[in-house]
């Protein structure tokens, strides 16, 4: 009878499976592969090598603290010539004397997280029990028989490998592209995915079968929408929008994910405070890039909240044009959400594809605060009964705007504001470049086509139906600017009217500029003027200015920098109100960064940040924040003791030390006492050493 087989030693080759499985900078010290892709095992034996019809060699792969065969959470499975269709398997890939190299197949649909590995060998009546070692599973888009398979090279590069992107801020008119570090690679941030996957309510509450569902890309979608936030459960992020940001850090100083879910893990899974909507969507679109699922940021411009689904935002104004009060239905100025690739198989065809989750806490789905995965296909086609949430995203990018103006004897009319359309600018990064990609033609038909009509008529949409015929040509207004607008400067913005009829209007016109958060919320008066009389001839037109001085706006602004400039322009005789309004978005300083140094791999190199005050007062507290996948490993602070007198330049030096080769950006945030969330980054091509 042959001698019992010993395995000596299992190399789980890091290096080769990392770099066949697109995981080579998660496999530094552990085994990180794909779904529905082999993966390579040498065994190292002691004695004598393993022998085809002699031993056998049973393999077990584990995962979740409640493993079953029948949830698809345990697998056992022999050593076998022949490879089956789609399910765990093993095969020999070489052998060399003692040595045996093995392909290790997992299906394209096994659940995604931590899997304990071991193998049972038997010779006769002998046998023996080895723990091979873990491996993390992850979702492959490499894979065609996955659920989140991309066919685009180019896209998987971007959404699944990418570390580093931009976020869309500013206004519709005013576009403002904000660097991101996703760093969905760098340490310890898969562990801390896995611990929020382990820490969910739906894991606490039955873990056999959330751990089940995790082959779901569906599911886990929702389970990461829930878990970004903190509103349920022991998510990540506290969001906050009032502006007072003191016992945490203000949502737009934060450059990337890695120092938010660094944080959030290193105190036990205590909520990190603050967030807002874009810091939720980045931080989601890490952990869904981390778990393999692609996944891209959004911005959408005047963005309706409808908490009543009735498509549908009412603004009650006095007869000056000013908001009764705020309120919690209202259109942001800008909306971050995620977009994540995946088929549907709960649906109808045609629905797989880009699918919108949103991870701010707005409303409540199936009593949890989270928000899809839904269709974007279902949003343009106006079918509002898919799964999951599809009327509050129809109504961020549909939902119809209706002014009332209430007059002295308490009557109400309704004004007409043709300067406010929901949903503008849908915007993306594009795929392999740092230009902004525009994707409001995947939410929406063309504005008066009939394709949108049917939209429209399947979702109910009924404002919008007859809204079509309602709007006539006449007196029209607009709010224009006149140069470019910076922090620190003064400037114009003009009401410009315009009379289309052939007879003489009598005008009031009010007009007015404040303060205003990005979710619409309004803040103090920064420019106004005396109510005008003017007559407009026929066929005129005219341009009322208003001059907007920084010594108004300077203490009040907001780190949005963002002021709203109204006009309403009243004609008394036929008792008709036309509003205007323009967000307007107020330029940062420019930050600048230089490379000292040839940047090659773990070589030391240093980089130089210069920002020049553009205020006619000093700068105080002024304080560096610097992050860089593949540059560094750690956040870095610099503060600057000194005041930086007005029009001078305040200068840092920052030594990165680069550990990964290719393109990265250098991200930096500037903060200081009138100055905040300055924003800058820098292309860096890391050469080998």
């Amino acid at each position: 009878m042959a001698e019992e087989l010993i395995l000596e030693r299992c190399d789980l080759e890091l290096e080769a499976n990392g770099r066949d499985h697109h995981t080579a900078d998660l496999c530094q010290d552990r085994l990180v592969v794909r779904r529905g892709q082999a993966f390579w095992l040498t065994l190292h034996f002691e004695g004598r090598g393993y022998e085809a019809g002699v031993d056998s060699l049973t393999f077990s792969a584990v995962t979740g603290p409640a493993p079953s065969e029948e949830a698809g959470t345990k697998a056992r499975f022999p050593l076998s010539d022949g490879v089956g269709e789609g399910g765990w398997a093993a095969s020999v890939a070489d052998q060399q004397d003692n040595v045996l190299s093995l392909h290790l197949y997992t299906p394209a649909e096994a659940p995604i997280g931590l899997y304990r590995l071991s193998l049972e060998t038997s010779t006769g009546y002998q046998g023996s029990s080895f723990v091979l070692g873990h491996f993390t599973l992850l979702f492959n888009a490499w894979c065609p028989a996955d659920a989140v398979y991309l066919n685009s090279e180019a896209e998987r590069q971007e959404y699944v490998l990418n570390q580093q992107g931009f976020i869309y801020q500013g206004s519709a008119k005013f576009i403002k592209s904000v660097p991101w570090n996703f760093g969905q690679f760098e340490d310890r941030i898969l562990d801390t995915c896995l611990t929020l996957l382990d820490v969910n309510p739906k894991f606490l509450k039955d873990s056999g079968r959330d751990c089940a569902r995790r082959s779901s890309p569906i599911y886990l979608g929702r389970v990461v929408s829930a878990m970004v936030n903190c509103n349920d459960d022991q998510g990540v992020l506290l969001g906050r929008w009032d502006n007072n940001y003191g016992d945490g850090v203000s949502p737009m100083s934060w450059i990337g994910s890695v120092d938010i879910l660094r944080r959030w893990k290193d105190h036990g899974c205590q909520h990190v405070k603050y967030g807002q909507c874009w810091v939720f969507a980045a931080v989601a679109c890490t952990v869904l890039r981390c778990l393999g699922i692609p996944t891209r940021v959004v911005t959408n411009y005047n963005s309706a909240h409808d908490q009543n689904s009735n498509l549908l935002i009412e603004y009650f104004r006095n007869e000056f044009g000013e908001l009764e009060s705020n309120k919690s239905e209202m259109i942001w100025n800008f909306h971050c959400w995620v977009e994540s690739w995946m088929t549907r198989p709960d649906l109808e065809p045609g629905y797989e594809g880009w699918q919108a989750i949103d991870p701010t806490p707005q409303e409540k789905s199936e009593g949890t605060y989270c928000c899809g995965p839904v269709p974007v296909r279902a949003i343009k086609e106006g079918d509002l009964s898919t799964k999951y949430d599809a009327p509050f995203v129809f109504a961020e990018v549909n939902a119809d705007v209706v002014d009332w103006i209430r007059q002295e004897d308490g009557s109400l009319h309704k004004s007409v504001n043709r300067s406010l359309v929901v949903g503008l600018k849908i915007s993306t990064k594009s795929v392999g470049r740092d230009d902004r990609q525009d994707i409001t033609h995947t939410y929406k038909y063309p504005e008066g086509s009939p394709e949108e009509r049917e939209a429209f008529t399947k979702a109910n949409h009924l404002n919008r139906l007859e809204e079509k015929v309602e709007v006539q040509e006449g007196v029209d207004m607009r709010i224009r600017v006149g140069q470019s607008m910076a922090v620190g400067s003064d400037f114009d913005v003009f009401a410009h009217i315009t009379n289309n009829t052939s007879e003489s209007r009598d005008t009031r016109l009010l007009l007015c500029a404040r303060i205003v958060s990005y979710n619409g919320v309004l803040g103090p008066e920064c420019g106004t003027m005396d109510p005008l009389d003017l007559t407009l001839e026929p066929f005129c037109e005219k341009s009322i200015p208003l001059r907007i001085l920084y010594e108004k706006y300077s203490d009040y602004l907001t780190e949005s920098n963002l002021i709203k400039v109204r006009g309403l322009l009243i004609e008394p005789a036929a008792n008709n109100y036309l509003l205007a309004e323009r967000d307007l978005y107020l330029e940062n300083p420019e930050i600048k960064i230089r490379m000292l140094g040839e940047p090659k791999q773990n070589r030391k190199l240093v980089a130089e940040v210069v920002l020049k005050n553009p205020l006619t007062v000093p700068l105080l507290g002024c304080i560096f924040t610097v992050e860089g996948a593949g540059l560094i490993k750690e956040q870095k602070i610099v503060e600057v003791p000194d005041p930086v007198e007005a029009g001078e330049e305040v200068k840092v030096r920052v030594d990165l030390m680069p550990f990964d080769m290719g393109l990265h950006k250098l991200v930096v945030n500037f903060d200081c006492d009138k100055l905040k969330a300055v924003k800058g980054y820098r292309n860096v091509i890391i050469g080998p050493a």
